[in-house]
């Protein structure tokens, strides 16, 4: 490793107390240190004088930002590692400075340590990350400031040029579809196909068929040639949620594919090549899963080349106020009313709120509040009755039409026992599932494997317990 003192470290930043600081702290250190307080200032000194070994600069600047310094510099000198820091971390921000050869971002507020630490890294590689070209503008899909959250937009910023398979492990609700997005905006792959398929959403006999497509007559129904997601997604990138849900034989021929980009639709002859980077996402232990025979190993491997873990809200709670009033702005757009604000017991009540249901829950409460809420400011009392409304209706206590399901329940109940009847339980149940199981099958037209698949049950259960004598489709 170098010695220190033969260093020169510049950094460049429009805030002359983050100036001062970081470069105290780094002449502490033992480098030489010179400050600029724009990038103007910073490319006007690279013209008289030899280039640094390492550079620090903000991103949002006076003048040209940090990533147009960024950008000049990777000209000039391909080799010079830059540190980009900013307040403002985001996908597009971190994907902004890695796409154009960033070779650290830093998030602001930081540690004098761990930034003098980062520059000891920095100086004895001369590694700078191609550049690729720009992205379509987007806006950006994922919050939060928590440090979980702002490594996940780094570690999403250097990924997004990478071609390799990416698994997104989360609780359900957590964004996993949000991530894939932006790992496929933020890529050279972003002006083709996004395709998602929850793979769990999709009955075991058709799942093959929405994957590689089919041909005509493949099989009873197929009347014409379908065209599955992983044409569809040709170029650009395939979400599959839910990938501990696939079924082993279908496991089998996803790694064929993934090894090779090749395949044959379902009844066809010709061999379809692709080019699909393919992220995949599940909630579940899949190393578990492989212990249990039930997801094969070496899949896993193929799929998890790298390992993106989303964190559930309840370990990122100073992310809720953020969180909370994008989703109040996008519902008041939507609903075309003036945004709704949260008082500060509001706000606390939310972050008291375990949240089971994740940034899912929580997008769900404020859409209900933007909606409800008489005032522009949203009491903790309106928080409370919404978060109430969304618990019963998690429960299965309420209906579509209003209806108080366990009032109906409870009265038949009544009756029942006042009637003088016994084995409630069973005939209860009996009569729960019938109707569920019939009402399911109308919504699949009889087709009881989508039946099983919409309610969450195995296809020998629906024939179980509405006997043989239904019509099989």
């Amino acid at each position: 490793m170098s010695d220190p003192a033969s260093q020169h470290i510049w950094v460049v930043d429009d805030d002359r107390s983050v100036r001062f600081v970081l470069s105290t702290a780094l002449r502490d250190a033992g480098y030489q240190v010179d400050g600029f307080d724009s990038a103007a200032a910073a490319l006007s000194a690279l013209r008289q004088r030899p280039a640094p070994d390492l550079l620090f600069t903000d991103v949002r600047m006076p003048g040209e930002d940090g990533l147009v310094l960024l950008d000049k510099l990777k000209a000039a000198h391909p080799q010079l590692p830059v540190i980009v820091m900013s307040a403002y971390t985001d996908v597009a921000s971190t994907a902004g400075a890695f796409r154009g050869g960033a070779h650290e971002f830093l998030s602001k507020p930081f540690d004098l340590d761990d930034a003098v630490a980062l520059a000891a890294r920095a100086l004895p590689d001369d590694t700078a990350a191609a550049s690729v070209p720009a992205s379509v503008p987007g806006t950006p899909q994922l919050i939060g400031d928590t440090p979980a959250m702002r490594a996940l937009f780094r570690a999403i910023g250097r990924l997004a040029q990478a071609p390799l398979s990416v698994l997104v492990n989360g609780e359900t609700g957590t964004g996993k579809e949000l991530v894939a997005r932006a790992l496929h905006q933020e890529s050279p792959r972003a002006r083709a196909p996004f395709v998602a398929l929850n793979t769990a959403a999709i009955p075991a006999e058709l799942l093959e068929s929405e994957l590689f497509g089919h041909e005509a007559g493949a099989f009873t129904g197929a009347a014409k040639r379908h065209i599955g997601r992983f044409e569809q997604a040709n170029g650009g990138t395939l979400f599959l949620d839910e990938i501990g849900d696939m079924p082993l034989p279908l496991q089998t021929r996803l790694l064929r594919v993934l090894a090779e980009n090749e395949f044959f639709r379902v009844g066809g002859r010709e061999l379809i090549r692709v080019d699909v980077r393919v992220v995949a996402a599940t909630h579940q232990d899949l190393e578990a899963l492989v212990t249990q025979g039930r997801f094969r190993a070496d899949l896993l491997h193929r799929l998890d080349v790298v390992r993106l873990h989303l964190p559930p809200l309840r370990e990122r709670r100073a992310d809720l106020a953020q969180l909370a009033d994008n989703f109040l702005a996008m519902a008041a757009a939507k609903l075309d009313t003036p945004p709704k604000r949260l008082s500060t017991k509001a706000l606390e009540a939310l972050r008291t709120h375990d949240w089971p249901g994740n940034v899912r829950e929580l997008e769900n409460v404020c859409w209900r509040l933007a909606a409800l809420t008489v005032t522009d400011v949203i009491s903790a009392d309106d928080v409370e009755a919404a978060l109430s409304r969304g618990t019963r209706r998690a429960a299965g206590t309420g209906v579509g039409d209003g209806a108080d399901w366990d009032a109906h329940l409870s009265e038949w109940a009544r009756q029942r026992l006042g009637a003088g009847a016994e084995g409630l339980h069973a005939e209860a149940r009996e009569r729960f599932d019938r109707a569920l199981l019939e009402v399911a099958l109308q919504f699949t037209q009889g087709r009881r494997a989508e039946a099983a698949a919409r309610l969450g049950v195995g296809r020998n259960t629906v024939t179980r317990k509405l006997g043989p004598g239904r019509r099989r489709r």
